[in-house]
């Protein structure tokens, strides 16, 4: 189980975390902020000498609260980029140390699960810490929360988590999967080798719930039916009544988008009911190598997760990442597909940024939203790129199955990364976001009337 940080916000009232907040980002008074200042985290970053006009940079995660569970090793993936980046290792190996001769500062919040603090903190790291983005959120409800933040300041958010898609914002980039590279894989996948029949599960908020929308959609275009579908309150850890639900409703498979805390006390009680995954198989998309050290693997032997990334994705890139992944945080940690895509959205603004600073230019929204659309980087998962046009990231789609040891066997992947397409085509057929001009905030999307044909990353693009 991932430890939460003993100094945290979770026994402050958000009323007293108002009053004394505007003490804490960027001075470590409460754990909200965690070395803010780069002088060193209960997280294990480490202190350095951060050098003359660092770039000051926001990371916003949470590590108290149901969604800790996997949201720390977000931060974690974070923090091991920006001091690879800092100090001209890993990835960062030949561009020497720092930016440009410029070192990254990281201000760093904890909203404690909270989607009202979220918002608050979000626009104390634009306002009064003045980054100049930030990487973060895990839930759609968190980005939702900040996004007319970040619109309305005109900043830039990095936000690596797979979603329900059908938003395209120009302050936004998104590195995570949207639903043509994880949901359009894995509901043929279940179709054709479990049955038509499924029962839809998730935790009681937007992605879930749209999420399984676009699977109903899905489903039913193949022939299959929707035989229940089921919402618990985010947190939950009582599955016993959804349990006798789906045995009364005899589905071929289960789909679920729960998250957080409720997915390790699912899986537990699943099994424990009498439901193994050769009778009725979950296919997951929330479920990674994190929940499932949590839960403790023979609870998640024999079922599935749809994601780009997995631990086992044999590059040599990976196998480099795991390996400096673990001596910085432990050999008992495992990596998983949400912290991978926040260690490669942290290249990708790196990248941009060294190439503002190169270019003579100064590193704000305009300059930095430029210089991201387009970039490419050699991934763990493979080579991926931002779309210039979407801001959304070209991505590999892979189908794992949970083994013994708590590791994915991958039985279905892409032989490329898959360029994204923001709005589902199960629920708007021909509907595109597409933006040829970086700061054009007019209405993005596009209806072309056509089916869009899958389309894949090509080497030296």
């Amino acid at each position: 189980m991932v430890k939460s940080n003993q100094n945290s916000l979770g026994n402050l009232s958000r009323r007293k975390f108002i009053q004394y907040g505007s003490l804490a980002v960027g001075t470590g008074v409460l754990a909200a902020c965690s070395g803010g200042t780069g002088t060193g985290t209960s997280e294990g970053s480490g202190s350095e000498d951060l050098g003359e006009n660092p770039i000051k940079v926001g990371v916003m995660y949470s590590t108290t609260g149901t969604i800790a569970i996997v949201e720390k090793s977000l931060q974690d993936a974070t923090f091991l980029a920006l001091e690879q980046i800092n100090s001209g290792t890993g990835p960062w190996e030949a561009n020497g140390e720092g930016i440009a001769g410029r070192k990254i500062e990281r201000v760093v919040v904890n909203p404690d699960s909270n989607w009202d603090l979220y918002n608050q903190m979000s626009k104390r790291l634009i306002n009064e810490d003045q980054v100049v983005c930030v990487l973060g959120c895990y839930t759609s409800a968190s980005r939702k929360s900040v996004l007319p933040v970040f619109e309305e300041e005109d900043s830039l958010l990095y936000y690596p988590v797979y979603y329900e898609g059908n938003e395209c914002s120009s302050n936004v980039f998104y590195t995570g999967a949207a639903p043509n590279q994880q949901i359009t894989d894995s509901i043929p996948y279940s179709f054709e080798n479990f049955g038509p029949k499924g029962f839809f599960i998730g935790s009681d908020y937007i992605y879930p719930k749209e999420s399984n929308r676009i699977a109903k959609a899905e489903l039913e275009s193949l022939g299959g039916e929707v035989v229940g579908d089921e919402y618990a309150a985010l947190g939950t850890t009582e599955f016993i009544t959804i349990i006798n639900k789906i045995k009364a409703a005899k589905p071929d498979f289960v789909l679920s988008n729960l998250v957080g805390d409720s997915i390790p006390a699912f899986y537990r009680q699943y099994k424990d009911a009498g439901i193994n995954a050769a009778d009725i198989p979950i296919m997951a998309y929330p479920t990674t190598e994190e929940e499932i050290q949590a839960m403790g693997p023979e609870y998640a032997e024999g079922h599935y997760t749809s994601f780009n990334y997995f631990q086992t994705v044999d590059t040599p890139e990976n196998r480099a990442f795991v390996e400096q992944f673990k001596a910085m945080f432990g050999d008992d940690r495992v990596t998983n597909g949400v912290m991978e895509a926040a260690y490669l959205q942290t290249f990708f603004m790196a990248q941009a940024m060294k190439q503002v600073l190169e270019a003579g230019d100064e590193i704000n929204t305009q300059t930095l939203r430029e210089a991201t659309r387009g970039q490419v980087f050699q991934a763990p998962q493979g080579l991926v790129k931002i779309d210039p046009e979407n801001y959304h990231t070209y991505l590999y789609s892979r189908i794992g199955q949970w083994k013994a040891d708590g590791q994915a066997e991958i039985v279905l992947e892409t032989p490329a990364a898959v360029k994204p397409i923001a709005w589902s085509q199960a629920l708007y057929p021909g509907r595109i976001c597409t933006r040829p001009m970086p700061d054009d905030m007019s209405d993005p999307t596009k209806e072309t009337g056509e089916d869009l044909e899958i389309k894949y990353l090509e080497e030296g693009t």
